[in-house]
């Protein structure tokens, strides 16, 4: 079969590889239909990660149920799966406290286990025609319809994007008449504004410094800040203080609760300095996030932090 290989950084090609095989009761093979590329990918292109060469792609995927182990009880054989990007059993101690993300079962080495993602197992990744799917009553959620459906793109978003989205709000209590900043207007900062709004929130602000993302944040609803123009928070601050029916509803001393009430990063260490876009700076969200945030607020985090010395990466990369 034929899957996306890492070669090293900025170098991928695409090989004939030996097709996954059900290694234990509980797997099953998928046939993928729809595939996609995250942040994570492009990290692990770049260099940025410790994924080693060799290393199968992707953590986003809808497919066919190929074939399954004798212990599989949910699916069968052609069921249509959407791919869930952590990988879990579904019974350990974070598992059954509704953490699959933080899984004790699939690796050893720590809590947590990803496809084709540096320092979370060695699975290989979705970026392929066929996949093991451990665990596969817990990792395969069944799906209506067929492959190429009007349905296949939304699907697609339910194995990360979308569900990252969704969380990033239950971690800063998004409810209705919820103000929320969400630093980050792709994919999953967009899917994070998407829900806020679904959720009701009065107001929502979505930072990036790209026309393209930042046009399709007001397209849904959210207010657009572009930070290379101007101090991110100081425009949301601005803004709000514009707002001639919020003014004249706050007492004496709100002056203070001028922020937001919720804030969300789903940018992560990557993240673009504020003054000079051109130059990165893995602090400056977080920053951000402290400074938007009234009292009593809810910071909430998606984006990816590394877990190793960033300087090590930057080594790596000049020794290539």
């Amino acid at each position: 079969m034929k899957a996306v290989v890492y070669k090293g950084p900025y170098k991928m090609e695409v090989e004939q590889v030996e097709e996954p095989e059900i290694q234990e009761e509980t797997d099953a093979i998928v046939k993928i239909t729809s595939t996609s590329i995250s942040g994570s990918d492009l990290r692990a292109y770049r260099g940025k990660t410790s994924v080693k060469p060799e290393t199968i792609l992707g953590h986003e995927a809808v497919g066919i149920v190929d074939s399954i182990g004798t212990a599989v009880q949910s699916i069968k054989e052609d069921d249509r799966v959407s791919i869930p990007a952590n990988i879990a059993c579904g019974f350990c101690f974070n598992c059954v406290r509704g953490y699959p993300n933080a899984c004790l079962t699939t690796i050893k080495e720590r809590a947590g286990a990803v496809y084709g993602c540096a320092d979370f197992g060695q699975y290989q990744g979705c970026q392929t025609e066929y996949i093991r799917v451990p665990f596969a009553d817990f990792n395969c959620l069944k799906l209506p319809g067929v492959p190429n459906d009007q349905w296949e793109d939304d699907f697609l978003l339910l194995s990360d994007a979308f569900p990252t989205g969704f969380y990033a709000n239950e971690l800063v209590q998004v409810q209705a008449g919820s103000t929320v900043a969400i630093f980050g207007a792709g994919t999953v900062g967009l899917m994070a504004a998407y829900c806020a709004i679904l959720k009701g929130a009065s107001e929502v602000y979505v930072i990036d410094n790209i026309e393209e993302r930042l046009n399709k944040a007001k397209e849904i609803g959210a207010v657009p800040i572009d930070f290379s123009k101007q101090d991110p928070v100081e425009q949301i601050r601005n803004w709000r203080k514009s707002n001639v029916a919020l003014q004249a509803a706050q007492r004496q001393d709100d002056f203070r609760m001028n922020g937001v009430m919720s804030a969300i990063d789903a940018v992560g260490y990557e993240a673009k300095d504020d003054r000079n876009p051109l130059n990165q700076n893995p602090n400056q969200i977080i920053e951000n996030l402290i400074r938007v945030v009234n009292p009593t607020g809810k910071i909430g985090i998606v984006g990816f932090y590394s877990i190793f010395p960033q300087e090590d990466v930057d080594v790596k990369i000049k020794k290539k």
